[in-house]
């Protein structure tokens, strides 16, 4: 699976992620040429209706893993670690990730930068392979003052190239860029690959939350659909196809030929 993943890297070819939480989905996401398929904590909201992400569990998220292992085999299967698993020192944390390696991932991925280097690094020397999550970072939303922008300003821009930098020295396979300008993205993705979601079309790949792409995630259960507004950088492809499975397929080939995103969907 890595080998597939660095392959595309090596040639230069776009990295198609989408999220995904079953066997069902996954299966068809195989089928479809979905490079990565991410076992995202945002199951806490497309899911579960919550807020956001803080609820999920780490039990949640290894039955959710071995759901998509079982219908996807032949694909890379990425883990978010929830928060609270990974950020109370190197050891809770690689004991956590080796959980999510049983349950079925190739990868796992947590948020932060430089401060968790080490951590990154812990992981990686014990065979886990590891994607750090940069920008904007959904655990940590109450402290970034909600949905916003990040690196927008010279210091905060200079953080997350730091950030990525020392990620991708102490081992990091990928990091995912959420939210950030498109100008930076490309200069982080000079430093290490990079999976971008509304960070532009220089990165390495793009990730598409499932719900988005099908426009059928409207907000959490208690809210009204109408309050909802979505994401700049989703885009519906339902819209476009006769079928699910052609949704996903239209996916991967506006990302591998670079039309996907265009620049409504970047910061």
């Amino acid at each position: 699976m890595l080998q597939h993943l660095q392959a595309l890297i090596d040639r230069g070819e776009k990295i198609a992620m989408l999220t995904c939480y079953d066997a069902s989905f996954a299966k068809l996401m195989e089928l479809a040429g979905v490079d990565v398929l991410l076992v995202g904590d945002s199951l806490g909201m497309v899911l579960q209706g919550a807020e956001n992400t803080l609820q999920v569990t780490l039990e949640q998220m290894i039955y959710h893993v071995k759901c998509v292992a079982a219908g996807a085999p032949n694909t890379l299967i990425l883990a978010d670690m929830p928060v609270n698993t990974y950020e109370f020192g190197k050891e809770l944390a690689l004991e956590n990730a080796q959980m999510l390696m049983d349950a079925g991932a190739h990868m796992v991925k947590f948020e932060g930068g430089g401060k968790l280097a080490e951590t990154a690094r812990h992981l990686v020397q014990h065979g886990i392979p590891v994607c750090a999550h940069l920008g904007f970072t959904p655990q940590s939303v109450e402290k970034l003052g909600g949905y916003k922008i990040q690196g927008k300003t010279p210091e905060s821009a200079q953080q997350i190239l730091q950030d990525a930098q020392a990620m991708q020295e102490a081992g990091a396979s990928l990091v995912l860029l959420e939210m950030v300008p498109a100008a930076l993205a490309g200069k982080v993705t000079a430093i290490v690959p990079t999976i971008g979601i509304g960070a532009g079309v220089d990165c390495s790949g793009q990730v598409l939350v499932l719900q988005d792409l099908l426009g059928i995630y409207n907000g959490p259960a208690s809210k009204a659909p109408q309050d909802y507004k979505a994401p700049r950088f989703a885009k519906n492809f339902l819209q476009e196809s006769n079928s699910v499975q052609q949704a996903v397929v239209n996916y991967v080939a506006a990302v591998k030929d670079k039309t996907f995103p265009a620049p409504e969907h970047s910061y």
